[in-house]
């Protein structure tokens, strides 16, 4: 078998994940989402824990959208000088 080949294969089977390290992202996950940490049943299956994660994400990236509007027209109401003041707050 050639180096090259070797060097391949070894880099491909590092990149694999194990059983257990997938058992332990999906339970680190399991521990920040708010639907199923909150719950009191026992855990939850890795589809159900991607699936709330998934919907979390969306669900933050709504809020976000909505406070971006929110900022925007409250901007877009107040005086020159305190925009700019609300701007840089935002920057730091």
């Amino acid at each position: 078998m050639s180096s090259r080949r070797s060097r391949s294969r070894q880099t491909t089977s590092s990149r694999n994940i194990t059983d257990d390290q997938i058992h332990d992202l999906v339970s680190k996950l399991q521990q920040l989402l708010p639907e199923i940490r909150n719950r009191t049943s026992d855990k939850a299956s890795a589809s159900r824990v991607l699936q709330e994660t998934c919907n979390y994400i969306r669900n933050l990236h709504r809020e976000v959208d909505d406070l971006s509007e929110r900022l925007s027209e409250l901007l877009a109401t107040t005086d020159t000088a305190q925009a700019a003041i609300i701007r840089n707050l935002l920057m730091q």
